[in-house]
C-alpha cells in the first residue's frame, strides 16, 4: 500500500521506516526542511538503535522516500499517518494546533479518498474534531475521508522492536472498511511475514499481537490511560522507596517480590529520580486536564505528578547531606538523556538536575553516550567530557542520572582514584551498594541504606 507519514520525529521516522521494512511504499515529510535534508543525505536526525540501518536499506530499495513539500505526501498516500507533535500548553492541555494544520493540509490537497490515521497521542474526542476539520476544509473538493485512531506504544530505545513485535495493535474505527485497510497495513506484523531487522539470529517465539478494534474515542483514551498508569506505578515505587529508607528496608528487594505477582508485574517499579521524556509527563498532564474538563476528579494522578516533581528535591537533600555545601564544588554527572538508548533530553530529570546544580553554584562536568550534542544547545555553560572517566576527574561527587548499561561496567577503581572525593550519588539505583562500599566509595541511592 502507498502510505504517507506526516511528521518525521521519533514516532514518524520509526513508523515510516518500519512500514517500509514490512513491504509498503512510504513517503515521510516534515515541516522542518533541515531534517528532511539530513535524511535525504543519509544522516539521522535522532538516535534510535537500529534506525540507522533500516532507513538507508529501505531508502535504497525504493520503499522509503522523503519529501520537503507536505502536499506531495498527501497526494501520494492512500493512507496518511499523522505523527506530529502535541506538546503541552502552559495549562497542561495538549497543543493540537499541528493536528489542525495537518487536517487543513490533507483536506485541501487530497484529490482521492484517504484513510487518515491519528498516530500522535491526542486527547479523547480529537478524532471527532479531526473529522469535522477535514469536512470543513475539504468541502470544495468532494473527497471522502475515513478517520481512524492507531495509538503508538513505542518506547524510545526499543522502538523498532516495539513496532514490529507489539503485544497489541489498537485501532479505533467507525466502519469495517477502515478496519480492513488498517489490518492490511499491519498484516505482515500480525502474521509475522517479514524479515526482522531487530533480531538478526531469529525472533523469539511468542504469541501473535492482539488485534484490538475499538471506537475512535476508546482508542484515544487507551493511550492516555496506559501512560498515566505507568507514571502512577513509578511514583508509587518512589514513595515505597522513601518509606523503605526510613524503615531500613531495601526497595530492590521489595519491588522484586512485588513484581513476581502477575497482577502487578515487574515493569515501571524502579525507584529513583522519577519519570521524564516527552510522553509520560505530557500525557499525564493532558489526561488530568481532560478528566477535569469532563467533570471527573483525577486527583490521584495529580498526586503522582506531584511525587515525581519532588524527586529532584529529595536527591538534592541527599547531596547536601553528603557534601554540606554544593557551591563551588566540582560535580560529575553521568547521563543527560531521560532514559538509556536514546538522545532525547525532553523533560529529562537529568537536565533538571544539572540546572539545579548550576543554580546552586556547582561546577559541572557531564557525560552521556548519545545526548551531549542536544544538551549543549540548552546547557552551554557546563563542561562536557569525552568519557565517564573524564567526568569523574577531580570531582567531589559523581552523580548517576541516567541508567546507561555501560555505566554499570566502568572501572570503579580507576574512577575512585580520579575523584577528589570518592562519593557516588546514584539517582537510578544502577549500582550495587555493597560493591561500591567494597570499592571504597561513599554511596547513596534511593530506598536503600547508605
Amino acid at each position: 500500500m502507498k502510505i504517507s507519514v506526516i511528521g518525521s520525529g521519533y514516532v514518524g521516522l520509526v513508523t515510516g521506516a518500519c512500514l517500509a521494512e514490512i513491504g509498503h511504499e512510504v513517503v515521510c515529510t516534515d515541516n522542518d526542511a533541515e531534517k528532511i535534508k539530513i535524511l535525504e543525505a543519509g544522516g539521522m536526525p535522532i538516535y534510535e538503535p537500529g534506525l540507522e540501518k533500516v532507513i538507508p536499506k529501505v531508502h535504497k530499495e525504493g520503499r522509503l522516500s522523503f519529501r520537503s513539500n507536505p502536499a506531495d505526501a498527501v497526494t501520494f498516500g492512500e493512507a496518511i499517518f499523522i505523527c506530529v507533535g502535541t506538546p503541552p500548553l502552559p495549562n497542561g492541555d495538549a497543543d493540537l494546533s499541528a493536528i489542525d494544520h495537518v487536517a487543513r493540509l490533507i483536506a485541501t490537497e487530497a484529490r482521492s479518498p484517504k484513510l487518515v490515521v491519528e498516530k500522535s497521542t491526542v486527547p479523547a474526542q480529537t478524532g471527532q474534531e479531526l473529522k469535522r476539520a477535514l469536512s470543513v476544509y475539504g468541502r470544495k473538493t468532494g473527497v471522502t475521508f475515513r478517520v481512524a485512531s492507531n495509538p503508538e506504544f513505542l518506547r524510545e530505545g526499543t522502538a523498532l522492536g516495539d513496532f514490529l513485535h507489539p503485544d497489541r495493535i489498537v485501532v479505533g474505527v467507525e466502519d469495517e472498511i477502515a478496519e480492513q485497510q488498517l489490518k492490511e497495513i499491519y498484516r505482515p506484523v500480525l502474521e509475522r511475514k517479514f524479515k526482522c531487522p531487530v533480531h538478526a539470529s531469529g525472533c523469539l517465539d511468542g504469541p501473535a499481537p492482539a488485534w484490538v478494534v475499538t471506537t475512535i474515542n476508546s482508542a484515544e483514551l487507551i493511550k492516555h490511560a496506559s501512560n498515566s498508569f505507568l507514571a502512577l506505578k513509578i511514583s508509587y515505587a518512589n514513595m515505597v522507596a522513601d518509606l523503605a529508607e526510613r524503615l531500613g528496608a531495601d526497595i530492590g528487594e521489595v519491588t522484586r517480590a512485588m513484581g513476581l505477582d502477575p497482577r502487578i508485574g515487574p515493569s515501571f517499579l524502579s525507584a529513583g529520580l522519577g519519570f521524564g521524556g516527552f510522553c509520560l509527563p505530557k500525557d499525564l498532564q493532558a489526561f488530568v486536564h481532560l478528566a477535569e474538563r469532563s467533570g471527573v476528579d483525577f486527583s490521584l494522578l495529580r498526586e503522582a505528578e506531584k511525587i515525581n516533581k519532588k524527586r529532584i528535591d529529595h536527591f538534592f537533600e541527599k547531596m547536601r547531606g553528603a557534601l554540606w555545601v554544593v557551591r563551588g564544588k566540582q560535580i560529575g554527572v553521568l547521563g543527560l538523556a531521560f532514559k538509556p538508548n536514546t538522545d532525547d533530553i525532553r523533560f529529562s530529570p537529568a537536565i533538571e538536575l544539572v540546572n539545579r546544580l548550576i543554580s546552586e553554584g556547582a561546577r559541572v562536568c557531564a557525560f552521556d553516550p548519545e545526548a551531549m550534542d542536544r544538551a549543549r544547545a540548552i546547557l552551554p555553560e557546563i563542561q562536557y567530557a569525552k568519557t565517564a572517566y573524564e567526568a569523574a576527574q577531580d570531582a567531589e561527587a559523581l552523580l548517576i542520572a541516567t541508567e546507561w548499561p555501560e555505566f554499570g561496567k566502568l572501572d570503579w577503581e580507576r574512577i575512585r582514584n580520579a575523584m577528589a572525593r570518592p562519593l557516588i550519588l546514584d539517582g537510578r539505583n544502577l549500582l550495587s551498594a555493597s560493591k561500591m562500599k567494597a570499592e571504597g566509595f561513599e554511596y547513596r541511592s534511593f530506598g536503600r541504606q547508605d
